[in-house]
């Protein structure tokens, strides 16, 4: 491990500024293609916490008053600024997950496009009527923010994924608390800057780094009235639980294990680039990766070949050269683990086609890097099959006919992704209704919705009723109310010859 890099102290940003209250515990955060600690975090207290959701209640019962035009403005300004950073906060990115730079900047620019639908504030939040429901009676319903909102977000996507959450839910009038992971979470703090910068109020915005111990913190204070979580099912499954029996909205998405279908009339060439480019981008760290290709009747053995000739050619390096097409795993801990389930398929009788175990980079042999495996042969009940692994393994498994591969997909626990690789329609319909998944790509290996649809999965890849982001978000960031309202006389302001304008 490189030691002559220099070690940043992080910080808490409370009350929209930093907070440098000396911390109990603390970890350490790696530069991904080196190893070398670059950054000491620290963890939260139940203490640190609470300040920051009573600070947070304070922020939120102002900023709830604040007009739509008020919000819009440091909405735009918001926009404008992170659009102005977006190479400094892709290299912030790169650094602490190892993903390249350019998939960076394309997680900066999905992160962009929930703040331009969230900017549209005065569309999203607004109502409906119905006059005249009785005589002299009108019936209108209106949505109002539910008042301190946290986000648990993961390492893989360290600024979109909390970007799915935050600016929505500001936007709809809630104060927001960050926890984002303790691997990288030094784009955190810089989007807080960018916030303050914006002109939004202190305290709407926070962020708490740590561990357990401010995730339980959060789950259970009764300040806090909803929590966005992403990251694996089983820690899933913890959060609703327990954000739900305090009283709190839960929306908590999970795991994945993502299957592509390959029917024998696909297009090969334009298969085979989506499967290598969807299970190994982000060396693999997505929780939309295709990590099991279905391979339907006689298509395996040619697939196979062309995906093996795209392998041979992806250039693994640090992830700030500009030709790398993929870098490092996030940490030495998650790639031991990754190569643990490499090891576990071979000895469960899985075909190894294409081992990473043993890659090394010149200059980076410290770095966590593990290259792009594929497996043949994979079937149900194997660890490589049943689990999500996070990392770039590919495995590839054999079907005879199109209802064994739907089939073979809907008996998965996870229900996060489907995709088809097909040029029949009929097969791509049949598809699209019949798989049980949240989100389906028909010659689209990674369908993440655009901002103004929602994100989410089903079954053991989703807890709590609604997805994220989009239509559905602004429906999780608000409560709906309705009002029934008669007027005995008709008011009256007297004459104001004036342009009326919002304020």
């Amino acid at each position: 491990m490189s030691t002559d890099v220099e070690t940043t102290t992080l910080h808490h940003w409370i009350g929209g500024a930093p907070d440098a209250t000396p911390a109990e515990r603390s970890g350490e955060v790696t530069e991904s293609a080196t190893g070398a600690v670059v950054a000491r975090v620290p963890f939260a207290t139940a203490a640190t916490v609470d300040r920051a959701v009573q600070t947070a209640a304070a922020a939120a019962a102002q900023w709830r008053e604040s007009s739509i035009s008020t919000r819009s403005k440091v909405l735009f300004a918001f926009r404008e600024l992170v659009n102005a950073h977006r190479d400094e906060l892709a290299a912030i990115v790169t650094r602490e997950h190892g993903k390249v730079l350019s998939d960076a900047m394309g997680e900066v620019q999905r992160g962009l496009e929930v703040v331009e639908f969230a900017c549209g504030v005065g569309e999203i939040l607004k109502g409906d009527m119905t006059p005249g429901v009785s005589r002299g009676v009108d019936s209108y319903t209106m949505r109002q923010p539910v008042g301190v909102m946290a986000g648990i977000t993961p390492f893989n996507f360290p600024i979109m994924v909390p970007m799915w959450m935050h600016p929505v839910a500001i936007a709809c009038g809630n104060a927001f608390v960050l926890k984002p992971s303790e691997q990288d979470p030094s784009v955190s703090l810089r989007v807080a800057e960018l916030w303050a910068q914006a002109g939004l109020p202190a305290g709407v915005f926070s962020v708490v780094n740590g561990d357990k111990e401010a995730v339980d913190a959060l789950l259970t204070h009764p300040l806090v009235d909803a929590i966005s979580f992403v990251g694996s099912t089983p820690i899933a499954q913890y959060v609703h639980a327990t954000g739900s029996a305090h009283g709190k909205r839960v929306q908590a998405l999970g795991g994945a294990k993502n299957h592509a279908v390959v029917l024998p009339d696909a297009d090969l060439e334009l298969a085979a680039d989506g499967l290598v480019s969807a299970g190994y981008g982000s060396a693999g760290q997505r929780c939309m990766a295709v990590s099991v290709a279905v391979a339907v009747g006689d298509v395996a053995d040619p697939l196979i070949a062309r995906i093996t000739d795209r392998i041979a050619v992806l250039k693994i390096a640090d992830g700030t050269e500009p030709d790398a097409d993929m870098g490092p795993l996030v940490s030495e801990r998650h790639r031991a683990r990754v190569a643990e389930y490499v090891d576990a398929g071979v000895a469960e009788g899985a075909t190894l086609l294409v081992d990473g175990r043993a890659l090394t980079v010149e200059g980076r042999e410290g770095g966590h890097f593990l290259g792009p495996t594929l497996f043949d042969h994979v079937k149900p009940g194997m660890r490589i099959y049943d689990e999500e692994i996070f990392g770039p393994v590919l495995v590839v498994v054999r079907a005879a006919t199109y209802p064994e591969a739907i089939d073979l997909v809907n008996a998965n626990a996870f229900g996060n992704g489907a995709a088809i690789f097909t040029n029949d329609g009929g097969a791509a319909r049949a598809f699209e209704q019949d798989v049980t998944a949240g989100m389906v790509g028909i010659n689209v290996p990674i369908p993440v919705p655009m901002a103004y649809h929602s994100f989410g999965g089903w079954k053991a890849s989703l807890f709590g009723d609604v997805h994220i982001h989009g239509p559905e978000g602004v429906r999780f960031c608000t409560r709906a109310k309705v009002v029934t309202r008669r007027w005995p006389d008709p008011s009256h302001r007297g004459v104001d010859l004036g342009f009326p304008t919002a304020g």
